[in-house]
């Protein structure tokens, strides 16, 4: 299962960047993250890990799998019968940054827990996009 929202944002997309790779301060601008833990020092790269806490659900442990600096990010976790991906894109448009959150769930689960939580899944995706945007401002 895919949820994905996509935003256009009036701000340059370094700036963008640098909101979306600085992690440990989500918590300051981003209602669905309580907490981020960086496990390892340094700037985001491939197998960066960091321990996320976000309401109604427990700890997470995520690992960068993908880096192409300025435009995209990829990281995953697993949690019993199902992997996360979540991807953060972004794309220069003429008037700034299109900003493109995606979260697939994957794993024998997957049907089940998007039955369950697709909506929720769906908003915080939405919530997160509106939280950058805002950051900006």
């Amino acid at each position: 299962m895919r949820y994905e929202v996509t935003t256009d944002i009036d701000a340059p997309v370094d700036l963008l960047w640098r909101l979306t790779t600085e992690i440990d301060k989500w918590p300051a601008f981003l209602p669905t993250v309580q907490r981020v833990d960086r496990l390892d020092p340094g700037e985001l790269r491939v197998g960066s890990t960091a321990r996320l806490k976000q309401p109604a659900q427990a700890s997470a442990i995520w690992t960068v799998t993908h880096l192409d600096p300025m435009r995209e990010f990829t990281w995953e976790t697993s949690r019993p019968g199902l992997r996360l991906t979540g991807r953060h894109l972004l794309e220069t448009t003429g008037t700034g940054t299109r900003m493109t959150l995606a979260l697939d769930v994957t794993g024998r689960l997957a049907g089940v827990l998007s039955a369950l939580l697709g909506g929720p899944m769906q908003s915080s995706l939405r919530r997160e996009s509106e939280g950058f945007a805002a950051a900006i401002r």
